[in-house]
């Protein structure tokens, strides 16, 4: 990412000569003022969550079945918070647990015979596990955290929108987007780790754009009060970098696709330490980062999520009932030996896990290639019935994990205008919806080309975030500063938004009852699918 700094500039420059507008401050250019209604600032963003939570609460527990690949995770986090580990499970578990009956392990003659192999670290099960703890192994505990962390999302997004934007507007047009996007909505109503993996890319970057502009701040003040040091500010310990760590981590011991973000993060902040320092008027301002930044960086952005990812196997290492354990041999002898030999038992593991997700090619009728996922061609279908109580002759009742077409079509145009603006004004917003966007997008090919690996359309929601960042960028970008635009322009701009933000609803509340599990007439149904591979 280049390091030109521009977070100066507005969604439109002023077309006054210098004598009538003073140029703006060091502080100013670093960290623009944000919006004066505070108090909105949090409220608009509480609303549309609400409104995203009350979608997603509404009926959590349709279908009273075992959708998609719940099968795995529903029950694997019912060990995981039962055991700390993942178990095997009886023949027909799935119609056990559905029935009431969450008597669904197997016994063994010994403990090691009966543990679970499998491929995802555990923080996702643990937290669908809660809401079992809470509610009980039926469908709605087994989704009430995925919709929490699903509304919260929608908080986060909308935060971080106004952060960038400088608008609240635009802030709960992020923020309402996301609300909408038919599979954010469909995973956020299923038990399956996605949507927690995206939830923590979502916060661990809007903890980075908060300490951009907190070190941006420090770097204001320094330059304020005594801007000797050639090297630039001393930015201390950084504590929202530190949190970004932290959430990074948690994606990271959620799903491994978490890894792409970290190393891409990292650049992508401090591309905009170097960029502070450059504006501030640091000497060498490459070589202020390599020695005031990079190593405090580099610890809270890989040590930080490296020991959240092994802290979060902590039930595996306490236990004797987790895969390749080799309980025995690490408590024959004293402490280290403990330590040692579990440490060497859990890297086997690791890399049995490593080989596994290398090596899928196991078909699948709704898998699907990367470059298809933006145009939604090929969506995944989590459940489908035909049951005979819609006073049709035919009736269905499905849950089809795509995203709302609005939201992707428009999406792909705004993220075609990302480019084009980073390209003319090298702009630091638009350079990091672009990196979020393609981090998660593009390694995939890699294992579509080199794997031929087995993928689906949802693994691209932690692409949704950056893809409506990049819409209400484009939307600020068209309707500009009002003071400093002419007003038809602000009027047009305005109505573009408000027309695009009102077809994302119809269109959402078209696609809703293919999505929501609502019986409806096959016709109906027919209607709602987009393309014949949806089918």
């Amino acid at each position: 990412m280049a390091v030109t700094d521009f977070s100066h500039q507005a969604f439109e420059q002023p077309e006054t000569g210098p004598e009538e507008t003073p140029p703006p401050s060091l502080r100013e250019r670093l960290v623009p003022s944000m919006p004066s209604d505070a108090q909105w600032g949090w409220l608009g963003p509480i609303f549309v969550a609400v409104f995203g939570a009350v979608l997603r609460f509404m009926h959590l527990g349709r279908p009273h079945d075992v959708v998609f690949d719940e099968t795995y995770y529903a029950k694997d986090a019912f060990a995981t918070i039962k055991y700390g580990v993942e178990r095997q499970f009886v023949d027909g578990a799935d119609k056990l647990l559905l029935a009431g009956n969450s008597n669904i392990f197997k016994q063994c003659p010994q403990v090691d015979q009966c543990s679970a192999y499998v491929v995802h670290p555990p923080l996702g099960k643990w937290l669908i596990g809660l809401g079992e703890l809470i509610f009980g192994p039926n469908p709605f505990g087994w989704r009430f955290a995925a919709a929490v962390v699903g509304s919260l999302s929608i908080l986060i997004l909308a935060r971080v929108a106004r952060r960038m934007t400088r608008s609240t507007l635009l802030g709960c047009v992020a923020g309402f987007l996301l609300a909408l996007d038919g599979l954010h909505f469909v995973l956020s109503r299923t038990a399956l780790l996605d949507i927690f993996l995206m939830f923590w890319l979502l916060a661990g970057f809007a903890c980075l754009v908060a300490d951009r502009d907190w070190a941006r701040s420090r770097t204001a003040t320094w330059y304020e009060n005594d801007h000797s040091d050639g090297w630039g500010a001393r930015l201390g310990s950084r504590p929202w970098r530190l949190a970004a760590g932290l959430c990074l981590g948690a994606a990271l011991a959620t799903k491994w696709t978490a890894a792409f973000y970290i190393p891409a993060f990292l650049i992508m902040s401090l591309a905009w330490d170097l960029g502070a320092r450059r504006t501030s008027g640091a000497h060498r301002p490459f070589t202020a980062v390599l020695r005031r930044d990079l190593p405090l960086a580099a610890a809270w952005s890989s040590v930080v999520p490296g020991l959240v990812y092994v802290v979060s196997f902590t039930g595996w290492f306490v236990s004797d009932k987790g895969w390749g354990r080799n309980w025995v041999s690490a408590t024959s002898a004293g402490p280290i030996h403990f330590v040692t030999d579990s440490l060497a038992s859990w890297i086997s593991y690791q890399k049995q896990v490593l080989g596994f997700h290398t090596g899928l090619e196991q078909t699948h009728p709704y898998q699907s290639w990367p470059w298809s996922w933006p145009l939604l061609t090929r969506p995944v279908a989590f459940f489908y019935q035909s049951p005979k109580t819609c006073g049709a002759p035919s009736c269905s009742w499905a849950v089809l994990g795509t995203g709302t077409p609005v939201i992707w079509y428009g999406g792909l145009i705004a993220l075609i205008a990302m480019v084009s603006w980073y390209v003319a004004v090298r702009d630091w917003r638009a350079g990091a919806v672009l990196l979020g966007y393609v981090v998660g997008w593009l390694p995939w090919f890699y294992y579509a080309l080199s794997d031929n690996r087995t993928m689906f359309l949802f693994y691209a929601i932690p692409m949704v975030p950056f893809m409506i960042l990049a819409i209400v960028l484009a939307l600020g970008l068209l309707m500009g500063q009002a003071d400093t635009v002419n007003p038809r322009r602000r009027i047009v701009g305005t109505v573009v938004t408000g027309a695009f933000v009102l077809f994302a609803l119809v269109n959402f509340g078209w696609l809703y009852p293919v999505i929501a599990a609502e019986v409806i007439p096959y016709d109906a149904w027919w209607q709602r699918m987009l393309f014949r591979s949806w089918v």
